[in-house]
């Protein structure tokens, strides 16, 4: 997510369709060490705006896996200024691991005049101060396979070898339907092109839900990396996308499959304790001007509901498979109470 228009990455966003570009750093950190950046405890740091969908997949990823001692977090705040991402939530507006004020800065060390967007979630090599990756497409996969060394005891399998054929599929629609469709219906600059944006993320959350009545969970009996694509969209879409973006045939809250499905993981840990509603909407509603030209962010919804009983168990499935959930969130890392529900 970068520059204001809500992406990850640059996009050719004006008067042609929305397009998102691919992560233009997609160096990856791994077992083996083969593009250079080995996974190593304490080496790298996770940049993420709570805001952004995409860096919420990351940091759902690093609590279930129980990556916080190995991969250190830094939360940019949700309103950028004209350099982008910045750390002004930090003492003196800088991180205090890289030293930095803005994002930007290590993008500028990995490539002087990089010329696209700093987007987040970002990993940066602490002992440099360079990016390492963007690819926002391929971090949680590697944090679920190659960074398994480092893993809590108990973490869950969220990329299964057996089933990685389904859940690629799975997210592969997903990802064009309803993750990016939000985006395609919400900055479309044409009638015929925003209806066949948002008519493509109804028809494929109606298929998904189809399937969420029989079973729990998307893929198997457990959560996998999957699921955790579909919320990070559920959870932002009646604070946001079903106004802000006019995927407004119906709101979450009126769909009983979707919303019960969508309650289940806010109340698994590792999943809520991870969102901010407050950072999402100020986000949203203040840094795209071009489709909320007043910046006026609105008080609803009410958050309430995300604690009611979703009775999601009585489908079975296990959570965290042959695992255990997370432990509590780490000491500073909590989303502060008007975040929260």
């Amino acid at each position: 997510m970068s520059d204001g228009d809500g992406e990850a990455g640059n996009s050719a966003y004006g008067r042609k369709a929305f397009k998102r570009s691919r992560s233009h750093f997609a160096d990856r950190i791994t077992a083996d060490g083969r593009d250079g950046w080995p996974v190593e405890p304490g080496r790298y740091r996770l940049v993420v705006s709570r805001a952004c969908p995409w860096a919420s997949r990351a940091l759902v990823s690093r609590r279930l896996l129980g990556l916080e001692e190995a991969l250190s977090l830094a939360v940019a705040d949700p309103i950028q200024d004209d350099r982008s991402w910045r750390f002004t939530l930090d003492p003196d507006g800088r991180d205090p691991v890289l030293g930095i004020r803005w994002l930007s800065e290590a993008y500028d060390k990995r490539e002087t005049g990089y010329p696209g967007g700093v987007s987040v979630p970002a990993i940066v090599d602490v002992p440099s101060g360079r990016l390492v990756t963007n690819d926002y497409q391929q971090i949680t996969l590697d944090l679920a396979t190659e960074w398994r060394a480092l893993h809590r005891a108990g973490a869950p399998d969220l990329y299964p070898e057996a089933r990685r054929a389904e859940i690629d599929e799975v997210m592969a629609e997903v990802y064009r339907d309803v993750n990016n469709g939000v985006y395609r219906a919400g900055f479309a600059t044409g009638q015929e092109e925003y209806e066949a944006a948002c008519a493509g993320v109804f028809r494929r959350l109606e298929l998904l839900a189809a399937q969420l009545e029989r079973q729990r969970y998307l893929v198997g009996d457990t959560i996998t990396e999957a699921d955790i694509r579909l919320f990070t969209t559920l959870v932002r879409f009646d604070a946001v996308y079903h106004g802000h973006f006019k995927c407004n045939r119906w709101k979450l809250t009126e769909h009983p499959v979707l919303w019960a499905y969508a309650r289940d993981l806010f109340q698994t840990p590792g999943f809520g304790d991870t969102v901010d509603f407050d950072h999402i909407k100020r986000h949203y509603y203040q840094v795209h001007t071009g489709v909320n030209p007043t910046g006026i962010v609105p008080l609803g919804p009410d958050l309430a509901g995300w604690l009611t009983p979703h009775h999601r168990e009585d489908l079975g499935g296990r959570p965290f498979g042959d695992g255990t959930p997370p432990g509590p969130v780490r000491p500073g890392e909590e989303v502060p109470a008007r975040g929260r529900p």
